[in-house]
């Protein structure tokens, strides 16, 4: 039976470990973290996982730390899963599983290495995306691929539906190639970084929209920072306004500004090119009705980002 230590975190997390659970691995430790109370918690928890099957479970900091590092060796792992674990294990943590370290990252590799890859792929307007596993190195996200399961990106899906769709993907690949890779058989493929990028993390801030950009553009963030991440702001009549779901629907007339308007019972907003409808908003943090802002404000063009 092969022992791993496993660091795992989120949804993914979840369902990964589930899968070494389920093909018999010897889980001897999970390292995760302590959920951190300003973040919005809508994801599962890989301590009640563990807890539920009687494995140990550490929350460090860092866990980079030489008692850490003393904890882990002693366990004398045959390998290392990370599973949506959100900080960097160096050399010294690396060099300790007999048969290799191994990472689940939420796209195909190279494309999209590090931060929120699944918003990054919307935000890009791709139509695929997916799941890696790959060995780790101490640089993120570049070493040899075992095994990938890609998922369709479709035209109105939000990040939250795409990470739904990769949370599987994760569990298919994982299921399918551990057997090969417990059993010494598993074929690494060399990633070609030059056909991919780098990504960083976001902010709330990176959420404002700059409406001199295509209806296209704006309808990407919009679904790639959907509830449950901060959402896609903007300002109206003076006030924040958060814009959570639009559907592209053509042209604008030529040369006409960024502006809001409800026509019909429907919302609607110019950008730099074509047309969005706001299907779904926020004023001044209360959700309203097309039909609602109307009444208040009535039928005329309101300007974009003032």
């Amino acid at each position: 039976m092969s022992r791993a230590v496993v660091f795992a975190y989120h949804n993914v997390g979840v369902r990964c470990l589930s899968v070494l659970l389920a093909h018999g691995v010897d889980v001897a430790l999970v390292v995760t973290h302590r959920d951190n109370p300003k973040e919005a918690i809508w994801f599962d928890s890989v301590s009640e996982l563990a807890a539920l099957h009687g494995i140990p479970a550490i929350t460090p900091d860092n866990p980079n730390t030489p008692e850490v590092i003393a904890q882990i060796r002693a366990l004398q792992p045959d390998f290392f899963f990370s599973f949506y674990y959100r900080e960097m294990l160096k050399r010294e943590l690396l060099e300790i599983p007999r048969h290799g370290a191994l990472n689940m990252h939420g796209s195909l590799l190279p494309k999209y290495r590090g931060r929120v890859p699944v918003n990054w792929a919307i935000i890009h307007g791709e139509t695929e995306t997916g799941a890696t596993l790959h060995y780790m190195t101490e640089k993120p996200d570049n070493g040899d691929i075992v095994a990938q399961q890609a998922v369709p990106i479709l035209p109105n899906d939000t990040a939250l539906q795409v990470f739904q769709k990769v949370t599987v993907a994760a569990e298919m690949a994982l299921n399918a190639c551990l057997p090969d890779l417990l059993a010494g058989r598993a074929k690494a493929v060399k990633q070609d970084l030059t056909k991919g990028g780098y990504f960083g993390g976001r902010k709330a801030e990176d959420g404002v929209i700059d409406w001199s950009l295509s209806a296209q553009a704006i309808h990407n963030l919009v679904r790639a920072v959907a509830p449950p991440y901060p959402g896609a702001t903007t300002l109206l009549i003076g006030r924040p306004m958060r814009i959570l779901q639009t559907l592209p629907i053509g042209s604008a007339a030529d040369g006409a500004q960024p502006a809001f308007y409800v026509q019909d019972g429907r919302a609607f907003a110019i950008c730099g090119q074509g047309m969005l409808r706001v299907v779904k908003f926020e004023l001044d943090g209360m959700a309203m009705s097309a039909a609602e802002f109307a009444a208040r404000y009535g039928a005329a063009r309101f300007e974009l980002g003032i």
